[in-house]
């Protein structure tokens, strides 16, 4: 007898098997991690075909470990295992040159290893996660263990690597501004790499980095005693009253770098970016490329891990902090009508080729 709920076998059938190459993709970003944490991929990318125990000594690691986790890039198809039939000699193993161009320190940008960190560091508060669920409130900063660490390679590869080159050039004359001497503020400067580089290319201006993280902002202290950067200093900061407490007119270049979207009260902190800001002064924003309308998400490349990441840490901190929780993607139309609730009415968004995950936002008073 048929039934409006009659279930299309081909269609049900075909969403178990996604459902099973999603766990096993999942299981596989795992093992990836480990991979690029412990120098695994860089060190299959310079060997010939080898034994496990000839990788493991090359990586200084234990050998049963390695094996088992070659195993699983094996039948992942990550890593190749070239048998050598019923002779008694072990498998050996390689890593492609073209996997290793995405999953080696070595390609830079392109690297995903780093990414794949991202889901055990997710992974980790699930059980915090399920509690909001239940009764609603969120997971503070301090419940993400390597958080920082991840975020600070994560933008090692979209600021670092085209800071100076190709990230600031989108701002006219700012380059000549920053070389001349000038105040800049980074709103969620992290660990602060981005802004070290920065007081160290350009050392006329000078810098002041707000984090919420006592943790990061320790650590962007030392790295300035590092390298010698004594026009830069590191300030551990709520910013949810920013509004009423930024110092009028006071920077000639402000920047944020997926942050703003994290913000207990994005609203007041752009409004006290707005304050802040001289009045011919850029402010730069970059942010999650995607759309405030979900269905219009459905072809982004990263969309289900950008939601998963926003559910995980991004809205659910924002909320643990009272905040209003706009979550990872909050879209780009959202991002346009708060900096115009700001005061902003000058906006340009760009793109960059090496970035496709984020936008970026060149904003001025007027």
């Amino acid at each position: 007898m048929c039934t409006m709920h009659q279930i299309d076998t081909q269609k049900s059938e075909a969403f178990a098997e996604n459902l099973i190459g999603m766990m096993n993709h999942g299981a596989l970003s795992l093992l990836t991690s480990i991979g690029h944490r412990t120098g695994l991929f860089d060190t299959l990318k310079d060997l010939p075909p080898s034994t496990s125990k000839q990788i493991a000594d090359a990586s200084g690691l234990n050998e049963r470990y390695v094996r088992e986790w070659l195993g699983g890039m094996t039948v992942g198809r990550i890593v190749n295992c070239h048998v050598n039939g019923s002779n008694g000699r072990e498998p050996l193993f390689s890593l492609p040159a073209e996997h290793a161009a995405f999953l080696t320190r070595d390609a830079g940008a392109d690297n995903i290893g780093i990414f794949t960190q991202y889901i055990a560091v997710l992974g980790s508060v699930e059980d915090r996660i399920v509690e909001c669920f239940k009764k609603g409130g969120g997971v503070p900063y301090s419940e993400y263990k390597r958080f920082h660490e991840v975020m600070a390679e994560d933008s090692g590869q979209t600021v670092m690597s085209s800071l100076v080159d190709t990230i600031l050039p989108l701002a006219p004359g700012i380059i000549d501004k920053l070389k001349a001497g000038i105040e800049v503020l980074d709103i969620g400067c992290g660990r602060g790499r981005a802004l070290n580089l920065l007081a160290v290319t350009y050392p006329k201006s000078r810098f002041t980095g707000y984090d919420l993280s006592e943790e990061a902002i320790d650590y962007a202290r030392e790295n300035a005693k590092h390298n010698n950067a004594s026009n830069v200093r590191f300030e551990a900061r709520d910013l949810t009253t920013f509004n009423d407490d930024a110092p009028e007119r006071h920077y000639d270049f402000i920047t944020s770098f997926d942050a703003i979207h994290d913000q207990a009260r994005p609203d007041r902190v752009l409004a006290g970016i707005y304050k802040a800001l001289k009045d011919d002064g850029v402010y730069l924003m970059q942010d999650i490329a995607g759309s405030s309308n979900v269905t219009e998400n459905l072809d982004h490349p990263i969309a289900p891990f950008l939601y998963t990441a926003s559910t995980m840490h991004c809205m659910t901190v924002s909320l643990a902090y009272g905040g209003l929780g706009l979550g990872t993607m909050w879209g780009k139309e959202k991002a346009l009508e708060m900096l115009d609730a700001a005061g902003f009415k000058n906006v340009d968004v760009k793109q960059l080729d090496h970035d496709f995950q984020n936008y970026y936002y060149i904003v001025r008073k007027s």
